[in-house]
């Protein structure tokens, strides 16, 4: 169920799906008991909700004969895809490789050549070396390019938090 509902502080009109408890103004953010509230239409089919507090609100702005003359709002956005230019015109207008993009939304998506933090990386030595010494982490590390003071500081960091431990110059996870 839908409910076109208005706050008696500001007069704000909003839908309200379901029967909730209680329900909060987007304009004023005054809460109030759904039950104590003005219903103005109560529909099962949220266009319709829609539709009619559309229609309300054209009235309140003495809008009501533009607004009957506009088509419903089911069938408007239906065409909503025909409106305007498609996505990869405006990428192209814009100077942006449409495929490019689409590929690196595809990476995004995915998790595919995401890059890691720098106190992963580091963790990531701690991992894939065999009795890694600060030298060899910090070889790893610069390979990444990340810096020798950073790799002490984290390092340092680890070891403190308990995360790792040093023991004759070689360096484990705990």
């Amino acid at each position: 169920m839908y409910a076109v509902v208005g706050c008696s502080e500001c007069s704000a009109l909003w839908i309200v799906e379901g029967r909730p408890e209680t329900t909060r103004c987007p304009r004023c953010g005054t809460r109030k008991r759904f039950d104590r509230l003005k219903q103005f239409v109560t529909t099962d089919d949220p266009d319709r909700a829609k539709q009619a507090r559309a229609a309300m609100l054209a009235e309140r702005q003495e809008m009501g004969e533009a607004f009957a003359d506009l088509d419903d709002f089911a069938s408007m956005a239906a065409r909503l895809d025909e409106a305007g230019i498609d996505d990869e015109t405006y990428l192209e207008s814009s100077g942006v490789d449409p495929e490019a993009a689409t590929q690196a939304g595809d990476r995004a998506e995915q998790g595919v050549g995401g890059s890691r933090s720098r106190q992963e990386t580091v963790t990531d030595a701690l991992v894939e070396l065999d009795e890694p010494t600060r030298d060899e982490i910090v070889a790893y590390a610069r390979e990444r390019g990340i810096t020798e003071d950073y790799v002490d500081r984290t390092l340092e960091k680890l070891r403190r938090a308990g995360e790792i431990t040093a023991s004759d110059g070689a360096y484990r996870r705990l």
